[in-house]
């Protein structure tokens, strides 16, 4: 049965087995602004509260055919949102801290104290509005703190926002630097949109997902009979993108080859088809990104220092996530919005034990991690918020490093190469397939290899020179 038929109205459900003590409740709150629920059983009671969504469940701790504490964990379980409140005629104080560890709101004895219930059930009203006013005001600082498809109010992100601004109408090359996942295709798209070239084309080419071969016939075309294979002339991504942007991203997997082709192309704004020898002009902008440190790679001869002095005439740097941790709430609410949207699910938010892990949490993902976590918990939640067990399973297991002894430690480079070989390994030896699963380029898969293998004949023959000596 309900009290109460406006919409707008909170619905309560009240559960006990006792008749007169739910008539009780029913005159108490008849004044409220609540749409109360009345049942006399937990069977039919959770089939309301699916049915229904209470904000507020009151239920009495001994119910027919389950306890209190069974249903609580039950309604949670459904909606972690729910304001949860346990009665009952044999009050102790281990049952209620009990109750209130598994998610319950309040804890009333009875005879109900019919005042103090009606002034919980208005606290509950008002925090309630307080919910939804701030749930509008994430809202209207995500539309405010979006800009192009990015969500940032920390000072770092305000100012990678001012630098796009300030470039995108004048750049011809831009270095975009930043750890994986951090955003750098967007900042590519800010630069092209804000730009004059904005209504020609723009043209992606990772340069990790390609090998030597394939890598130059993408960016500058090929004519026929240049390579077994090549039945037709094809244009590259330069010619394409004619007029537009190019964007670049792991500059940084180029072979020497290809970079010399690509800075002859920024420097005199022509590209060369593999196998032909005539040049054709195009007029084209250039945005670059890497994780990686090309200073050093120049140092090491791994990168031309020319080419980077072309590249790095502006750079913008993406903070990672985990220096930025005051964008998390906007991005949590932004991703949740946009996943719930395209799953079609009516989900609200999350709730604060959950923000608390995400808060805890390093993102060594980036943006990228966040945003996959948010739209796997959109898909697992059943409840209209996301609550700790809607978060990735292995989530508990990546939260703290194992202790090490000092003696035990190793260096960046052996962490790496041990990973190498493990992912190696998972693939059955495949180098593509673990060039894909780290990111990286075949030729670094190679590289790390070749610097392992040459790291193991030097210890060994040291090894041989101890055994020798002694």
């Amino acid at each position: 049965m309900g009290l109460g038929a406006e919409q707008s109205q909170l619905r309560m459900l009240v559960v006990d087995d006792e008749p007169e003590n739910l008539e009780l409740i029913g005159e108490a709150l008849a004044g409220e602004h609540v749409n109360l629920v009345l049942e006399r059983n937990a069977e039919s009671a959770l089939e309301r509260v699916v049915e229904l969504r209470p904000r507020i469940v009151l239920s009495d701790l001994k119910l027919p055919g389950m306890s209190g504490l069974e249903f609580l964990d039950q309604v949670l379980a459904l909606d972690p949102g729910t304001d949860f409140m346990l009665m009952t005629g044999f009050y102790s104080p281990e049952s209620a801290v009990d109750a209130i560890r598994r998610g319950a709101c309040d804890y009333f004895s009875k005879p109900l104290n019919v005042r103090r219930l009606q002034s919980r059930i208005h606290s509950l009203l008002e925090e309630a509005g307080t919910r939804q006013k701030a749930y509008q005001l994430d809202q209207e600082l995500v539309d405010a703190y979006q800009f192009e498809g990015m969500v940032g109010r920390s000072p770092l992100m305000l100012d990678v926002f001012a630098k796009i601004r300030r470039i995108a109408p004048h750049f011809r090359t831009v270095l975009v630097r930043g750890a994986t996942g951090t955003g750098k295709e967007l900042v590519a798209h800010a630069l092209h949109r804000l730009g004059p070239a904005s209504s020609s084309a723009f043209a992606i080419c990772n340069c990790a997902a390609l090998t030597e071969s394939l890598l130059e016939s993408e960016l500058f075309g090929y004519v026929r009979g240049a390579f077994t294979g090549a039945m037709q002339d094809k244009q590259g991504i330069f010619e394409y993108a004619n007029g537009g942007t190019v964007f670049l991203d792991e500059i940084g997997e180029l072979t020497l080859p290809a970079q010399a082709k690509l800075l002859r192309v920024l420097q005199n704004q022509e590209v060369q088809r593999v196998g032909s020898p005539v040049t054709r002009r195009v007029n084209i902008r250039v945005v670059a990104a890497t994780h990686r440190d090309l200073r050093k790679m120049v140092d090491r001869g791994e990168f031309r220092e020319d080419l980077y002095y072309r590249l790095s005439v502006v750079e913008i740097a993406i903070p990672r996530l985990n220096q930025r941790k005051e964008d998390l709430p906007l991005l949590q609410r932004h991703f949740v919005e946009k996943y719930a949207g395209i799953y079609g699910r009516e989900i609200i938010g999350i709730t604060r034990r959950a923000q608390a892990r995400l808060a805890s949490h390093s993102w060594p993902g980036n943006v990228r991690e966040l945003e996959n976590v948010i739209s796997g918990s959109c898909i697992m939640t059943t409840s209209s918020v996301i609550d700790l067990h809607d978060l990735p399973e292995l989530w508990e297991h990546v939260q703290d490093m194992p202790s090490h002894d000092e003696s035990e430690l190793v260096s960046l480079e052996e962490v790496q190469r041990k990973y190498l070989l493990h992912v190696l390994n998972h693939v059955g030896g495949n180098k593509a397939k673990a060039a894909e699963i780290l990111r990286v380029g075949r030729n670094t898969i190679y590289q790390m290899l070749t610097r392992a293998r040459d790291e193991g004949d030097h210890s060994s023959s040291e090894e041989r020179s101890r055994k020798l000596g002694s």
